[in-house]
C-alpha cells in the first residue's frame, strides 16, 4: 500500500486542477477503505490504479450540483428534474439581482427598513384580484403557515375526498397536526355536501379549508360541493374559507385542449378568503409558495413568527416578479418554457424528432411515432397532451441499456421507456438542447 503522500503525487500529476486539500482528503479516504478490505481475498491495486480511483472521487465531489440534464421524458413539470424551467426574462433578474446589492428590504424614498413584500404583492394582487399578497419558500410552507397562524388550537374541517398525500409524503393531516389546527373530517371519501360542511361548524371553528386533489381523480358515484356555495357557508358563520390549489394557474387550461384547472382568478372571484398555490409548476416561476386574500388575514401571516423562517430570498422574488411581468403583458404564452411546452404544435414537435432519428447510426431503428405527454408536477392528473416521441431500438441494446446509455452522455439525456420500447419527447426538450442531444445520439 502506497503511503499517502506519494499518492497525492501521483493524483496531482493526473489532475493537477484538483485543489490539494481535496487530493488530500479524498487519498485518505481511498487508503481508509483499502485498509478496512484487507481481510477480503484480491490483489491489492497498484499506486496508479489508486490514483485514477482518487480522482474519479475528487472530480464527483467537485463537479457542478445539481448537474443539467436534458428532459426528454414528455413530462413538463418534472418534479424529479427541478420542474418548471424559468424563462429568459426572470433568468435575466435572477442574474441581476445575484450580482450586486438590492433594495430586498429598503425603501430608497425614505432611507429607512423596507419590506421584501412589497416587490411582488402589486403584481399578485393585479393579477388574481385579491387585497394582499405574501410569498413563503413552497406551497407546503404556505399552507402550514395559514393554518398555523390562524387555526392553532383550533377546528378545521376538510373533507375526506380531500385529506390528500402528494409527492414527498407531504399530506394534510399530518400539516394539519404540525400547525396544531385540529382537523375535522366531513363528508366521504367520494361525496362530500355543503350541510357536512355546515354541520361541522362549531364555536371552535377556524377555517373551512378546500384542498384541490391535485395528483389524483376520483370517479364514479362522487359528488363535489362548488367554491361559491362554500364561501357562502363561510360568510354565513363569519369563518374564512381557505383554498389550496396545489399548482395553481393563471391562465385557462382549455385553451390547449385540456380540462378546466381552477385558476387563482376564479378563487378570489369565489370569495375564497385565502388562496395558496405554488410558483414553480403551472405558473412557470421559481420555487415558492404564493398567498393570496384578504388583507387582514394574508398580514396576520405575514406577521407569524415562523414566516421568518420560511420566507423567500432575493433571487426567489426577483424571478417570480420578471415571471409575474410576463403575465401582465400579456406575453406568458410566448415566453415561460411551461406555457411553451404545453402549446407546442405537433408538426413543429415531429420535425425536430425527425432531425433526431437522422442522427442515429445504422445499427438502430428509429421512428416517430404518436404519443402522450402530460403536464406532471401534480397537475391535471389523468390528463395526457397528444404529442409524438421517437422510438429507438437496437438489436444489440435493450431498452434499459439504451436509456443508461444516454444518461450518460455530458449532459445526461433523460427519456422513458413504455411498452418495451425506449422513447425520447421533443416536447420536454428546448430547441437550443437539440444539438447537445444530437450529439448524445450520435454518440450511441
Amino acid at each position: 500500500m502506497p503511503a499517502v503522500d506519494v499518492l497525492i503525487a501521483r493524483v496531482h500529476e493526473l489532475a493537477p486542477e484538483i485543489p490539494a486539500s481535496v487530493a488530500t482528503s479524498q487519498a485518505r479516504l481511498e487508503l481508509d477503505r483499502l485498509r478496512r478490505g484487507l481481510d477480503h481475498e484480491g490483489d491489492l491495486p497498484d499506486t496508479n490504479a489508486l490514483a485514477e480511483s482518487v480522482v474519479r472521487s475528487a472530480q464527483r465531489l467537485l463537479a457542478p450540483a445539481p448537474q443539467p440534464v436534458i428532459n426528454a421524458t414528455g413530462v413538463i413539470v418534472h418534479t424529479n428534474l427541478g420542474r418548471a424551467l424559468l424563462s429568459d426574462r426572470a433568468i435575466a433578474a435572477l442574474q441581476e439581482a445575484a450580482r450586486g446589492y438590492s433594495d430586498l428590504e429598503y425603501d430608497v424614498a425614505s432611507g429607512r427598513r423596507g419590506s421584501r413584500r412589497v416587490h411582488v404583492e402589486d403584481l399578485l394582487c393585479e393579477l388574481t384580484g385579491a387585497e394582499a399578497a405574501l410569498v413563503v419558500n413552497n406551497n407546503a410552507g404556505a399552507v402550514y403557515l395559514c393554518l398555523a397562524a390562524l387555526a392553532g388550537g383550533r377546528e378545521v374541517p376538510v373533507s375526506r375526498g380531500e385529506a390528500v398525500e402528494i409527492g414527498g409524503g407531504f399530506r394534510i393531516p399530518d400539516i394539519l397536526s404540525q400547525s396544531r389546527a385540529i382537523l375535522r373530517d366531513v363528508g366521504t371519501t367520494n361525496r362530500t355536501r355543503l350541510a357536512d360542511y355546515a354541520a361541522a361548524i362549531g364555536p371552535n371553528t377556524a377555517l373551512l379549508l378546500r384542498v384541490h386533489t391535485s395528483n389524483f381523480l376520483v370517479v364514479g358515484f362522487t359528488e363535489g360541493l362548488p367554491l361559491e356555495d362554500l364561501c357562502a357557508l363561510g360568510d354565513q358563520h363569519s369563518i374564512p374559507v381557505m383554498n389550496d390549489l396545489g399548482s395553481g394557474t393563471l391562465l385557462p387550461t382549455e385553451e390547449h385542449g385540456l380540462d378546466p384547472e381552477p385558476t387563482v382568478q376564479e378563487s378570489v372571484a369565489a370569495g375564497a378568503a385565502l388562496t395558496t398555490f405554488s410558483g414553480d409548476k403551472l405558473l412557470g416561476g421559481p420555487q415558492a409558495g404564493i398567498i393570496v386574500g384578504r388583507r387582514d388575514l394574508v398580514d396576520a401571516v405575514a406577521a407569524y413568527p415562523l414566516t421568518r423562517a420560511l420566507r423567500a430570498d432575493k433571487l426567489c422574488l426577483a424571478a417570480l416578479h420578471a415571471t409575474l411581468l410576463a403575465y401582465v403583458a400579456g406575453v406568458a404564452e410566448s415566453e415561460i418554457p411551461v406555457w411553451r411546452m404545453i402549446a407546442a404544435s405537433i408538426a413543429d414537435l415531429k420535425r425536430r424528432a425527425q432531425a433526431w432519428a437522422a442522427a442515429l447510426g445504422s445499427g438502430f431503428d428509429a421512428e416517430v411515432i404518436p404519443a402522450e405527454a402530460t403536464v406532471g408536477g401534480g397537475s391535471l392528473p389523468g390528463q395526457v397532451i397528444p404529442s409524438v416521441a421517437l422510438r429507438i431500438a437496437s438489436p444489440d441494446h435493450s431498452p434499459d441499456e439504451l436509456a443508461a446509455a444516454l444518461r450518460a452522455a455530458r449532459p445526461p439525456v433523460i427519456g422513458r421507456i413504455e411498452a418495451d420500447a425506449f422513447l425520447l419527447s421533443p416536447r420536454t426538450v428546448l430547441e437550443r438542447e437539440d444539438g447537445a442531444l444530437i450529439a448524445a445520439l450520435r454518440g450511441l
